[in-house]
């Protein structure tokens, strides 16, 4: 997989999850830590959308002075949501192999 090389203000852990010691299963909490986890990463990828809209929509009518912001705000919404859709598809996965192991 490509990913382009991209240098700004917004650094590459405000769409990465941040990781977090991992509970044992059925440990009380683990289930909202991972919860506010996911939650979290979702916000960052919808504030990276709406900041690349915006400066897209700055781009078409001649308020942005620099269109490499927009194109470095686009690509890293790009990235942003290609992560979070694998790491939708690999959990799907999982639970499927899962569900085919217990029947």
């Amino acid at each position: 997989m490509f990913v382009p090389a991209v240098t700004s203000a917004v650094s590459a852990s405000s769409y990465v999850p941040t990781a977090q010691p991992a509970a044992p299963p059925g440990v009380p909490g683990s289930d909202a830590a991972f919860g506010a986890s996911l939650a979290q990463s979702v916000d960052g990828l919808q504030a990276l959308q709406a900041k690349s809209a915006d400066l897209g929509v700055k781009a078409v009518t001649g308020d942005l002075a620099d269109v490499h912001q927009y194109t470095i705000a686009a690509t890293e919404s790009a990235v942003a949501m290609e992560l979070t859709a694998t790491v939708r598809n690999r959990a799907v996965e999982a639970f499927n192999e899962i569900m085919r192991m217990q029947g």
